[in-house]
């Protein structure tokens, strides 16, 4: 009987001592996940906002121990599990730059695997790439999908990819094996491709749109919209001397206004002319020519303050200053101002034109539309009239700067007589008189024409099936629901005609019933693919054949966009982290919505599954 009671009293001492046991190790658990997540929402942190992690000297006794480890610090001041986790042993702080990289790992794929699902959910996507060196001077590709979810148009960042061999079959290599490491069926769903216009991707033989098109038959190809447009204005600018002339003295006057005594003196100037903050002139860039019109406009708008500026410079008899001055002051002349005028107005268009093509809700077909639009404005600028108020503007703007409006009468040149019975129209170093008829002529009709010309070159597409299909299923276009545009368009894509000729019946008289309700007509593509997503069960030809329209790329601006995050993240004092990292910490920057949203358990879970050399127990 003592014995047994001597049982009893060591077994509930065992219970009692398994009970403890059990709750030490759960609260150690819990205590390390939470660290854990603390450690993660700390390089959340500093990735989405793009600041390093890392410092040059990570020691206990160094002055600045980087970005990750200083927020550690403090968060320790207010945390007694990090601040136990942070003075504990030192193979368990978990803050080295591989564990770092295990963890930014996860986060990246948690945000990838986010894109993926909603990429197979939607079943078709395009793909969008575009490659740019970094720093270290390492071609970097950035790969984006375009598809739709959810009632609206996505384009999603999905890596960046160094690239050792810049060919057309090293660069399809590299496209094709992140599309399979992401387990996308991009031979049956890839429906589009939009690169730049160099010939090792744009190539119709062995271009990288042409190998992948060889693979993924259905992926049609589309110039980059935007880089068309800045081609048409370079292109027209080359062929009008006047107008190159014109540009180029736009760069040498922000030149010579950025010196450090002129910028001074500039910055005076407007104050005492013009309330408000002083403007500064804009450097011309030379890869994006619409933003050009930012330039013409401040130099029109501060076109006054310009010419005192160089008066004063010019008289102060101070050397090279004084001679650029004048030497800029020779060339502000009627035909300067004219130049000025018409530009701010055609680039001021074509940047309109360019941010809306850069716009991801943007669809091939209204992308047609809008350049048609601009195409009726440009010919409109050729109206008589419309020239008349152009020229007026422009000596009222030369009258406020007292430039010459009249030209001066001068001694009318002898030919020689070895050009008798030839047609000439102007001689070696002639200057042709600034009048309202010369100028039409000689640079207003020019710079229209060549505009004209290279924007029905560069954006002429074909009337080819898959351009008629999506105007097709464009409800504010004139051949909305036109069977044979649609039945073509849809036999591309393997749809099945039969079933998408019912749907499309059913589909109009669900359509003519709800209008006549009160509901608004859909006006657009993608409200016509809301319109018929609740109904994507019985319309399922006509619901995916939507959505292959709208997944169809305009431009490549999204990777353009990608870029800037590149610059910001691979700086000067960044540029030894390696390509897995620059990824990782890409998508987390560019995706920070998707990154600000994740699930941290869900992150720890992932952690202590792939994390194998672990210290400290998460699970």
């Amino acid at each position: 009987m003592i014995a047994w009671k001597e049982y009893e009293r060591a077994d509930k001492a065992d219970a009692l001592l398994m009970s403890t046991l059990s709750k030490e190790h759960h609260k150690q658990i819990e205590e390390n996940r939470a660290y854990i997540k603390s450690l993660a929402e700390v390089l959340l942190l500093t990735a989405t906002q793009n600041i390093s992690q890392r410092g040059h000297k990570e020691t206990v006794d160094a002055d600045n121990r980087g970005n990750f480890l200083a927020i550690l610090d403090m968060i320790a001041k207010h945390d007694p599990v990090v601040k136990k986790k942070m003075t504990g042993p030192r193979n368990a702080k978990y803050t080295s730059h591989q564990i770092q990289n295990e963890i930014l790992d996860t986060l990246a794929e948690m945000v990838r695997a986010s894109i993926i699902n909603e990429v197979k959910e939607s079943e078709v996507f395009s793909l969008m790439a575009d490659e740019t060196k970094d720093l270290k001077k390492k071609e970097q590709i950035s790969l984006v999908l375009r598809y739709y979810y959810a009632g609206a148009v996505k384009e999603s960042f999905l890596h960046f990819e160094s690239a050792d061999r810049l060919d057309a079959a090293g660069l399809t290599h590299k496209i094709i094996q992140v599309l399979e490491r992401c387990g996308l069926e991009y031979k049956s769903n890839l429906i589009g491709q939009s690169y730049d216009g160099a010939s090792v991707m744009s190539g119709k033989h062995s271009g990288v749109q042409a190998r992948i098109k060889e693979v993924a038959k259905q992926a049609f190809y589309v110039h980059c919209n935007a880089h068309c447009l800045n081609l048409v204005l370079v292109d027209t600018v080359k062929a009008v001397p006047q107008a190159e002339c014109f540009f180029a003295l736009l760069q040498r006057l922000y030149v010579f206004v950025s010196g450090s005594y002129i910028h001074n003196k500039w910055l005076n100037i407007q104050k005492e002319m013009y309330p408000g903050a002083p403007r500064e002139l804009q450097r011309l860039s030379e890869t994006r020519w619409a933003c050009r019109h930012i330039a013409c406009h401040t130099v029109l708008d501060r076109l006054p303050a310009i010419m005192r500026l160089l008066v004063e410079v010019a008289s102060e008899n101070s050397g090279d200053r004084s001679i650029d001055a004048r030497g800029l002051l020779a060339q502000f002349d009627l035909q300067f101002i004219g130049l000025l005028v018409i530009c701010n107005k055609v680039f001021g268009d074509a940047r309109c034109l360019s941010d809306m093509l850069q716009s991801p809700s943007l669809d091939l077909c209204s992308a047609v539309d809008l350049v048609q639009a601009l195409v009726q404005n440009v010919q409109a600028y050729r109206d008589e009239s419309y020239f008349e108020g152009l020229w007026r503007e422009i000596l009222n703007t030369a009258e406020k700067c007292d430039v010459e409006v009249e030209p001066t009468s001068k001694r009318k040149t002898k030919q020689s007589r070895w050009l008798d019975g030839h047609a000439v129209m102007s001689s070696t170093g002639e200057r042709s008189e600034q009048s309202m008829d010369t100028f039409r002529t000689s640079i207003f009709y020019p710079v229209l024409d060549n505009m004209l010309s290279e924007l029905n070159r560069r954006f002429a597409k074909p009337n080819c099936e898959i351009m008629l299909g999506i105007q097709a299923l464009n409800p504010s276009s004139n051949t909305f629901c036109q069977e044979q545009a649609l039945f073509a368009f849809a036999s591309i894509y393997e749809c099945n005609t039969d079933d998408l000729k019912h749907e499309l019946h059913q589909m109009k008289r669900i359509l003519e019933r709800k209008v006549k309700s009160g509901i608004q007509k859909p006006s657009s593509l993608v409200e016509l693919t809301k319109f018929v997503e609740p109904f994507k069960e019985v319309f399922h030809e006509l619901f995916r054949l939507c959505k292959i329209a709208i997944a169809i790329p305009v431009s490549t601006a999204s990777c353009e966009r990608s870029f800037s995050t590149l610059k910001l993240i691979k700086t000067h004092l960044r540029s030894t982290m390696d390509d897995d990292r620059l990824s990782s910490l890409g998508i987390l920057s560019v995706e920070s919505r998707r990154a600000k949203s994740l699930d941290l358990d869900e992150f720890v879970n992932r952690f202590a599954a792939n994390h194998n050399n672990r210290r400290i127990r998460l699970k």
